[in-house]
């Protein structure tokens, strides 16, 4: 276990349900982890599972229709879920940002790039000079190879990678202690993502401070991330070291999903791998274990109780019966539906 001075985040037993005419929606289900203070950990899982909304979750920004039911968020030693709105426009910027999949949606199309930085620096330090907010801005905009005359640039003059580089730097111009970066690289071609990942390496080394990488792409959470945490369906299912997971995954859904990853040493007539059933619907979600529709190892209790998330050995999580005990575990398959 990591010592509590290394702990930047601690998020236990948070739930996030959306209502709807239908009912309930739990987007996120009693999921409780770390996030140490310097690292990088990656959010993996298919589209719906709750990656987004956890995210948000972390920052406050639930909104109606959907709301936090019960959970606490402990960040730094204070606890997030009482603070007032005065309090939370200080955090979010100050203390955690957030860079969005699509930054046109998030940036001001009729401010200029300074005028974006310059006005983050104000709102949260409003003794601050003008000028020597300038200076920082210039500064800033230089480590993120962004040139000094694009500043007076607006967003639209911008291309994605460089819009990207602008959110970072609004993450980046209070020194955050946390970044969430969800599905920051979806809307990039190849070689800007890859130069967008550099960056994000780089600027953890250089400011000390945490990112938590949300995505569907397992192929760069391996390439960037310390340590990986797997969600289905609400839940995170696996938490642990990256190489460990990729080299010896233990929950079966993280099996499936990393044999579900394309590969150059696929066999020309050797089919890719193809996870059985689909995702649940979280308004009805299944009773017990919420992957037991479709597991290849399910047994008799799967569908009956829900198994804790627990550490099966140091810095290893699973949410699985497989690795745990129970009264009336019983090592026989339950037939997955197709």
């Amino acid at each position: 276990m990591m010592s509590n001075d290394k702990v930047l985040v601690q998020v236990r037993n948070l739930s996030v349900n959306y209502h709807t005419r239908l009912g309930p929606v739990s987007a996120v289900n009693d999921v409780s982890f770390d996030i140490y203070r310097g690292e990088i950990l990656g959010l993996v899982g298919e589209s719906g599972c709750g990656k987004s909304t956890l995210g948000k979750a972390l920052m406050r920004m639930i909104m109606p229709p959907a709301k936090i039911s019960s959970g606490a968020i402990i960040f730094d030693g204070e606890d997030v879920m009482k603070f007032d709105q005065k309090r939370l426009r200080d955090f979010r910027g100050r203390r955690i940002s957030m860079i969005f999949q699509d930054p046109m949606t998030s940036l001001n199309p009729v401010q200029r790039v300074d005028e974006h930085l310059i006005e983050a620096i104000q709102v949260h330090e409003p003794k601050t000079v003008l000028e020597n907010a300038q200076e920082r801005v210039r500064t800033l905009i230089g480590r993120l190879g962004i040139q000094e005359r694009r500043l007076r640039d607006y967003p639209h003059q911008l291309s994605g990678g460089m819009r990207q580089r602008v959110m970072i730097g609004l993450g980046l111009i209070l020194n955050a202690d946390l970044i969430i970066a969800d599905e920051a690289t979806t809307s990039l071609d190849v070689i800007v993502e890859a130069k967008l990942v550099d960056q994000l390496r780089e600027i953890r080394e250089e400011f000390g401070l945490a990112i938590l990488v949300i995505t569907h792409n397992i192929a760069l959470v391996a390439e960037i991330a310390d340590r990986i945490a797997v969600m289905y369906a609400g839940q995170i299912v696996e938490l642990g070291d990256i190489t460990n997971i990729f080299d010896n995954p233990l929950h079966p859904y993280t099996i499936g999903l990393l044999s579900s990853v394309p590969s150059i040493k696929l066999d020309d007539h050797e089919e890719l791998y193809k996870m059985s059933g689909e995702p649940p619907n979280l308004t009805h979600p299944p009773s017990g274990c919420r992957f037991h529709p479709r597991c290849p190892e399910a047994m008799p209790l799967c569908s009956r109780f829900c198994p804790n998330m627990e550490e099966v050995v140091p810095g290893r999580w699973v949410h699985c019966w497989l690795y745990q005990d129970h009264p009336q575990k019983e090592r026989s398959t339950i037939k997955v539906k197709a």
